[in-house]
Formats: structure tokens, sequence, C-alpha cells
């Protein structure tokens, strides 16, 4: 029988993933199909999986978080952080994962080579993907700090030893080898993710950017083309995640590299 698989999310309509997954299937004669699910309320997000009888979702924004409590159990990197961005059906149970942080370290991995020894790394946001990333690049020795317009996550970041700051009290104390932005500014709309005064200053003391927001060239990463830093938008974070969600999908059945190649050939369609 045919295994049925979406994406979650507001907005879903731009998400590239059913091309993504449904390239793994056609090309490696895997017996499923891979669609979209525009969820404005992320409560509901159980009830939806279970009455569409899907074989397991990617989870996008905003609504990684109410993913983690609709699942039964959680697994790996997402039980430390709690994100859920790729969710699995097994033994009648939803087992929630995440996988947004590895393909992140996957897609900044051409950058490393010019990082310093301790890479300072700003992440503008604090939502479910800010949450993710800036504890994986924590673990992996980078110094993090986190820049988002209020304060109300920032107990979650400090606890964990990560810096916090908000528009108000931010000030720029070294130059980062990399900048990104993780909010929805520019994804349906011409905004920046914090104030352009703010922003320029931050770039000019930037060596490299990058947008969690694919397929389009943000007016973040705009103005990092006008100070000509390298930038990269949120297409090789989206594949190497996808990557590892599908080796979910499968269940390991088919190798992470003809994975890898049968999804890199969608981005070309």
């Amino acid at each position: 029988m045919t295994q049925i698989f979406a994406i979650f999310g507001d907005p879903v309509s731009h998400s590239r993933s059913p091309l993504m997954h449904n390239s793994v299937f056609k090309h490696l004669h895997f017996d499923a199909s891979y669609t979209r699910v525009h969820l404005k309320d992320g409560s509901q997000l159980r009830e939806r999986f279970l009455k569409l009888g899907l074989s397991g979702a990617n989870i996008t924004v905003p609504h990684k978080e109410a993913a983690y409590t609709a699942c039964d159990e959680i697994r790996g990197f997402a039980k430390k952080i709690g994100i859920v961005n790729t969710i699995i059906l097994e033994d009648n149970k939803l087992i929630g994962y995440n996988t947004d942080a590895d393909g992140f370290i996957f897609a900044i991995e051409e950058f490393k080579q010019n990082f310093t020894q301790t890479p300072h790394v700003l992440v503008i946001g604090a939502g479910g993907t800010a949450k993710a990333l800036a504890q994986k690049l924590t673990l992996e020795n980078f110094d993090v700090t986190v820049l988002n317009r209020s304060s109300k996550s920032a107990g979650f970041f400090q606890q964990l030893g990560i810096k916090f700051s908000t528009w108000d009290n931010f000030l720029i104390n070294n130059k980062y080898d990399l900048v990104v932005n993780t909010t929805s500014a520019g994804l349906k709309d011409d905004e920046l993710p914090a104030p352009q005064e703010m922003l320029e200053e931050i770039l000019d003391n930037t060596t490299y950017v990058a947008d969690a927001i694919y397929g389009k060239l943000t007016p973040f990463l705009q103005l990092a083309k006008s100070k000509n830093i390298t930038y990269k938008d949120g297409a090789d974070m989206l594949l190497g995640q996808g990557v590892l969600a599908n080796e979910l999908f499968v269940r390991h059945s088919l190798s992470k590299e003809k994975i890898f190649e049968a999804m890199k050939h969608s981005f070309e369609i």
C-alpha cells in the first residue's frame, strides 16, 4: 500500500518538500507520495496527522514546538531542544525527531575553512529553528549569540549558557564569522529581521551570511549582497535536513547517498 507523507505549516504553499521527497520516491522506486497540509492551529497537528492516515510528516514554521507536544515519544537531538520537524508513525505512535540542526551544519560546511578557531555566530530570531541551531552550534564549539526583537525566550537560551540580546540592548562585541536569519522576515513580505541601521552595523562586521528562507533573495540577503558578503539562502539547509528526514521515512531502507542524489535532482526542476 502506498505510504503518504506531508508537510504541515503556515504558510506551506511555497514548500519545496513535496518536490524533494517525491523525487526520491520516484527515482528510487519507493511506494510513497508526499503532499502539503496548510495548518493554521498547531494544536490540531496530531488529529490531522492521524485523520489523513500519514506514515510521516515534516513540520515547518510556526508549528515545530507544537509538533513536540503532539508526539508520543521524542528521540535524538529533538529531545534535547524541545523542537520537532519530522514525525514518523511507528506502532501507532507519533515519534518526533529534529533534522534541522544537522541540515544547517551540512549547509555551512563550505564556510568552515575560513572560520576563526572559535567561530562567532549571531542567530537572529528565537523561535524553533533558532533554538535548534543555537544549541547545535554551541555543541560544535561555536560562540553563539541570539538576537531577538523581545526578551520572551531569553530564559531558554540563557539557561543553556547562550548569550541573548534584544534590539534594545544589543552591542557588537566582536566580528562575526556567520550571521544567520531564522525569522520569517522576507518570506511573505519585504521586511528585514531587525532594524536596518542595526543590520548595517552587524553586516559591516560579518564574514558570511545565511538565511533559513529559501527560493528567494530576501531583503536580508539583498543587504548582504550589497556589501559583497558571501551569502546563501536556506536551500542547502533544506536539502540536508530533507535527506535525513527521508532516511527516517524509508526506515533506512535506502542509502543516504542515493537519497541525496535523487533529492538534489529536485532542485534542478
